[in-house]
């Protein structure tokens, strides 16, 4: 498919043991179903064509002859499955030895059998009684008159899309110290498979989940593990099918336990490449000597069924979330205190607005002054009403600085503007990027001097969204001594402010901290309506700040092309915004983000909370004149496609 996806199956047949008809019946149903459901790769549990638990009967040629003849049924079978490829298990006799292998078929061929290469001999398993440890170069052996690799390092390799690139360990080999897949990854292989047949147990699950998420993540890959279920023998052990599917760490589908249930996922390889080349330590070894089977997969379009959440810096669960809010708080509050120790400054000047981002570096001052055991009184909070300021933001300012013991210093800073306006020779009555600047530029060389005044240090307040879209005035509210919520965007900064409402124990800091959330985003330096309500709301001007945040985290964070994040916002926020309105915003943070780039090539320090950042020193060390112009000229592309205004 465009874009870098490819869906995979983890699939569990109900089996028969040491009955290889009745499983490759089994097999061939669910080859099917997975063909219909439009996957490119299909996984299934170790030994499935004869069953994991036939013990000795594995010592009979009655079952190994069985068995090579499924396979073979099963190899005829894929042509109808076309450009699916499918991994499966089974007993294979080489040499006199049997492995326990898992065979790669694709379009009527046999592309390869890797062997398991570790074998349990302890607890519940005794499989070096009937089996020999795999090995790693490639032979050429025979199966149906056909010769093919056979191996552990062999890698599947798509011919019409470079990145799809599979490697294959079996069960076990997870399980141990250096697993296969380490090499397989490290050789160029961005999907991992594992045919398995692992029984269950108490709290295993949770162990093997762990295991396959972390695996995944280690080897920045796809994780695609398929389990033995229901029909293998209950002797002495039970198999649960529990399937996975994982993604860098991320589990995106995973199967009831006893249920045989089979799992879809859509991977993207796109994501997992761009992850490999930004991580410096994620080591390629392409010298190692591997085997490459070629295969074909189908690259028409069909429906993406993956999961795109809407707010990717906010968690979904209530209890996670909270704890992502403290841990964030601390590291701001933990961030502000080294910097006042080191400047030994016992004094701070924060500019309050009322709004959301002057109130969150409000609290997290408090909280680091709390620390240095620093009276709160040392903080100075100064409102600076002017032409555009709200009774409502103002009385929320005052009553917040109130409740936290904080010293309220109020400037009106009407007189000073006009004066501004007068010397420069700019008409009051024009309303234009002068005159909301020059009262932007005002404010921060009040808070400065009055940094001096109190011996302080000014807190900045301005958020990552801001600075990704370049929404603050140079050298004005773009400009502190330390910018405690530099790394934090838009939409998680309400998140911490809701948390501080729902923590903070006291009824009336509460209520004015609801409000402060419920209160329009704006900068106030347009005059209010004939209401005295905000007139200038900041979202109606650069758009909704969960559209930006979504757009920034996929474009910083995986490269994601504006083709792709189009795409992707389509299903993150269908039924919310139509796909004209998307189109819109992504156009204007695309050319946004690359016009303002001087604004955040010499921001404040400030600490990086997340995987997403923007400081020139860390995260983004982009040339403040680079153009856009090939990013735009995708999106013109799909203003064509979609007719756009």
């Amino acid at each position: 498919m465009k874009h870098g996806y490819v869906r995979v199956a983890a699939m569990t047949p109900v089996i028969k043991v040491a009955d290889c008809d009745e499983n490759v019946k089994q097999i061939k149903t669910l080859m099917a179903e997975a063909y219909g459901n439009r996957a490119d790769l299909v996984v299934f549990p170790e030994m499935c064509i004869t069953g994991y638990t036939c013990n000795d009967l594995f010592l009979q040629d009655m079952l190994l002859d069985s068995a090579l003849k499924g396979l073979e049924q099963l190899i005829d079978y894929s042509v109808k499955t076309k450009d699916m490829l499918v991994f499966l298990g089974l007993p294979y006799m080489y040499g006199c030895k049997l492995y326990n292998v898992c065979a790669a078929i694709e379009n009527g061929k046999l592309l390869g059998l890797v062997p398991k290469m570790c074998l349990p001999n302890y607890g519940e398993f005794y499989e070096r009684r009937q089996f020999t440890p795999g090995f790693a170069e490639c032979v050429q052996t025979e199966v149906g008159g056909v010769k093919v690799p056979f191996g552990s390092r062999m890698l599947f390799a798509s011919k019409n899309m470079k990145d799809f690139v599979v490697g294959a360990e079996i069960c076990e080999d997870l399980w141990t110290p250096a697993p296969p897949s380490i090499n397989h990854a490290m050789a160029g292989a961005t999907v991992l498979v594992n045919c398995s047949a692992s029984n269950e147990t108490i709290g295993k699950d949770k162990y093997r989940r762990n295991l396959v998420n972390g695996q995944s993540a280690r080897l920045v890959s796809a994780y695609v593990y398929s389990s033995a279920g229901e029909g293998e023998s209950t002797q002495d052990i039970v198999f649960g099918g529990h399937n996975i599917i994982s993604e860098n760490g991320t589990c995106l589908a995973e199967a009831k336990k006893y249920a045989n249930e089979s799992i879809y996922a859509d991977i993207d390889l796109e994501k997992i490449v761009s992850e490999r080349r930004r991580m410096t330590t994620f080591v390629s070894d392409l010298s190692q000597d591997y085997t490459v089977a070629a295969f074909d997969t189908d690259m028409s379009d069909f429906e993406l069924k993956r999961f795109y959440d809407k707010a990717p810096f906010v968690p979904d669960d209530l209890l996670e979330r909270n704890e992502r809010c403290e841990e964030i708080l601390d590291i701001q509050t933990y961030g502000l205190k080294k910097r006042l120790e080191h400047t030994r400054c016992k004094s701070a000047v924060v500019g309050i607005s009322g709004g959301l981002d002057s109130t969150l570096a409000l609290l997290v001052t408090v909280r680091a002054f709390d620390l240095l055991n620093i009276d709160r009184s040392c903080i100075t909070c100064v409102t600076m009403p002017c032409f555009g300021t709200t009774d409502r933001t103002y009385n929320n300012a005052v009553e917040l600085t109130r409740k936290l013991g904080c010293t309220l210093r109020e400037i009106n800073i009407r007189k000073a503007v006009q004066q501004h306006f007068s010397d420069i020779g700019h008409d009051e009555a024009i309303h234009d990027v002068t005159y909301e600047n020059g009262q932007a530029r005002e404010r921060t060389q009040i808070l400065m001097d009055i940094a001096n005044q109190t011996n302080g240090m000014v807190i900045g307040t301005g958020d990552m969204s801001e600075l990704a879209l370049g929404w603050a005035t140079y050298n004005g509210d773009h400009m502190s001594m330390y910018g405690v919520n530099a790394s934090v965007p838009k939409t998680l900064v309400r998140h911490l402010v809701k948390y501080a409402a729902d923590t903070c124990r006291d009824a009336v800091l509460s209520k004015v901290l609801e409000d402060v959330l419920d209160t329009p985003v704006s900068p106030e330096l347009l005059p209010p309506d004939d209401d005295g309500k905000i007139a200038q709301k900041t979202e109606d001007l650069v758009g909704p700040y969960e559209l930006h945040d979504f757009f920034m985290y996929h474009m910083l964070r995986f490269g994601v092309r504006p083709e792709k994040l189009y795409v992707i916002a389509k299903k993150a926020f269908a039924g919310i915004y139509g796909d004209s309105i998307i189109y819109k915003w992504l156009r204007t943070f695309t050319w946004r983000f690359f016009a303002q780039q001087f604004k955040r090539s010499c921001l404040p320090d400030g600490p990086k909370v997340g995987s997403v950042a923007v400081s020139p020193r860390g995260d983004l060390r982009m040339p403040s004149d680079a153009s856009g112009a090939i990013w735009m000229k995708e999106l013109d592309k799909i203003k064509e496609e979609n007719h756009f205004e």
